[in-house]
């Protein structure tokens, strides 16, 4: 039997990001707001002296539980697709802070040709330069309009950095100075300099200072432990909901956490959203939740899946390119990275921190020219020091035994005198990349999986070569002695980690036929429902996407707002 409870103004399902940042915002201005998290409650003293890499790092101590709830993949739709029964690929976290809670802290803007990727490359290099089956489009929203909330969501986080040379203007600039250059960094910085290069100071959610933001948070400055990505900070050092967004709506006495709820399926009728059906995973009562305003702000995957078992919008079809529920799922290009070993150099890399590091962006976006080469966007190339932890970092260069003295000699000559120089490179969207049920497996409750059908593109093997040899080339003029250069891209693996940042699936558009939410993540088809986060983005920059993800959060909030104020109608 199901409980109905009383109606809200709304019901955000998941509480992470995007869910703590419309909590504070709405609940600031009144709205009653009830946030439905599967996972279990945090707070920053769940995490002092937590340093255990065996039990975080290793084991997964704040992801999703792969036996109850996982996905399906395959490469493409002649394969069968087959559930990551363990973490691979990429980290699916869960709990109140969602995967801003484990986050690295690692935070950008997006380039001004990102929001316009489609339209620019035609532009400028015409429509041939875009394959038949790719399905690249502009965002229906340009760096300009976007500007004022990246502005301030890096307000709220305190984000600390220096002005990116190549990067869009700012109107403010960073709340708090850069973060410290360690001697590998300034290697970084000298040696790109003299190469012609831009390099700037990584924008970083780790703060450089202590920090009062403007909703009057105080947060204490970064320690450099190096224990930040798939941690909890225990400083509070590392922007995430639980220290930033959530305590601000829960002061406001208007909003309410409900840790250990399911959501199962989105009400709706008379093309509105009425509620969520959630299951109360302690007891197993089902619940009903009445809202006004439906905010669907989980992870890519749970936000694609709830609309396709909740029966709203038009799923994606790849065989004739509509509908628009799962489409343009894309990921990152990771693989070109070159690591030098310096014989007679040595470097602090157990120190760090999560957003630690040297970037250029001289082969990122369109800030190169692409007539001749065989793809288009590109990526960043950082050198990053986020903390060499023991279990999952040990490099020794190429040709040494991988066991016996030769190898534990390297090892600790090594572990202090090895640099990897990377880039990380825009993921474009194809007809036949997508997300759907799969026809097969099921959760714990008997509901349809979501199915990943994906691999690397001709595009994404060009890339990696390109920023490869790049990277490579910075790190002899660094100095380094050996240098071991991946370069090769192979088919998609989910069986290894690669990073987590999947997009796309409920992308936003300035057109309903081709699009599921538009610039307000509004739905086109419900307009009472909100779908928030990376499933916006219609294909995925050369950077991290948490920062957009933030930004995009400010903009429905005011959205949500608009929407109530005028008493319900498209806005």
């Amino acid at each position: 039997m199901v409980t109905k409870l009383p109606k809200v103004d709304v019901v955000t399902i998941g509480v992470g990001w995007s869910a703590g940042i419309i909590a504070a915002e709405l609940t600031k201005q009144g709205k009653k707001v009830v946030g439905l998290e599967r996972g279990k409650d945090r707070k920053t003293e769940d995490y002092y002296m937590a340093h255990d890499e065996l039990r975080y790092a290793v084991r997964h101590e704040m992801m999703q539980d792969l036996s109850k709830e996982t996905i399906t993949f395959r490469n493409n739709d002649k394969m069968r697709s087959l559930p990551m029964r363990s973490y691979g690929s990429f980290l699916i976290g869960v709990g109140v802070g969602g995967s801003g809670a484990h986050w690295n802290g690692q935070n950008f803007r997006f380039l001004p040709y990102d929001f316009e990727l489609r339209s620019k490359t035609i532009e400028k290099y015409g429509a041939d330069k875009i394959p038949a089956d790719m399905t690249i489009q502009d965002w229906g929203i340009t760096y300009d309009e976007i500007e004022p909330y990246y502005d301030q969501y890096e307000k709220m986080a305190g984000i600390s950095g220096e002005e990116n040379p190549l990067g869009g203007k700012r109107s403010n600039p960073f709340p708090t100075p850069a973060m410290k250059k360690t001697e590998a960094m300034r290697l970084f910085d000298d040696s790109t300099k003299r190469m012609g290069y831009h390099p700037y100071v990584q924008p970083s959610a780790n703060l450089s200072e202590n920090y009062t933001n403007p909703d009057g948070i105080s947060r204490a400055a970064c320690q450099y432990c190096g224990f930040c990505e798939r941690f909890g900070c225990e400083y509070g050092a590392k922007a995430e909901p639980g220290v930033t967004v959530l305590p601000v709506a829960k002061a406001t006495g208007n909003f309410e956490i409900r840790p250990h709820s399911e959501v199962r399926r989105i009400l709706y009728s008379n093309g509105k959203a009425t509620g969520v059906l959630y299951t109360d995973l302690i007891t197993g009562e089902e619940f009903e939740q009445p809202a006004d305003v439906v905010v669907l702000s989980g992870y890519v995957f749970t936000n694609v899946r709830l609309l396709l078992l909740s029966g709203i919008g038009k799923p994606y079809d790849p065989n004739t390119g509509t509908g628009v529920i799962g489409k343009n799922y894309a990921y990152q290009i990771r693989k070109g990275s070159s690591t030098g070993y310096f014989d007679e150099h040595k470097f602090n890399n157990f120190l760090g921190s999560g957003g630690l590091g040297m970037i250029i962006d001289d082969y990122n976006g369109d800030n190169f020219d692409h007539s001749d080469l065989d793809f288009i966007h590109g990526g960043m190339i950082i050198l990053g020091q986020t903390g060499q932890r023991p279990i999952a970092n040990n490099q020794v260069p190429s040709g040494t035994k991988s066991w016996g003295k030769e190898f534990k000699d390297a090892s600790i000559k090594y572990t202090n005198a090895s640099l990897t120089v990377k880039g990380e490179g825009a993921s474009m969207a194809y007809k036949q990349h997508f997300l759907d049920l799969d026809p097969v497996y099921k959760d714990a409750f008997g509901d349809p999986l979501v199915r990943i059908t994906f691999d690397f593109e001709e595009q994404d093997r060009q890339l990696t070569k390109y920023l490869a040899d790049k990277c490579e080339g910075i790190l002899k003029e660094m100095g380094a002695d050996h240098i071991d250069t991946s370069r090769d891209l192979g088919p998609y693996n989910v069986a290894e980690y690669q990073s987590t940042h999947n997009t796309g699936g409920v992308i936003m558009g300035a057109d309903p036929e081709t699009s599921a939410v538009n610039n307000y993540s509004q739905m086109w088809d419900v307009e009472n429902l909100f779908v928030v986060g990376a499933s916006s983005f219609p294909q995925n920059a050369g950077y991290n996407p948490t920062g957009t993800v933030g930004a995009l959060s400010y903009r429905a909030a005011e959205g949500i707002l608009k929407y109530m104020e005028k008493g319900g109608s498209l806005i």
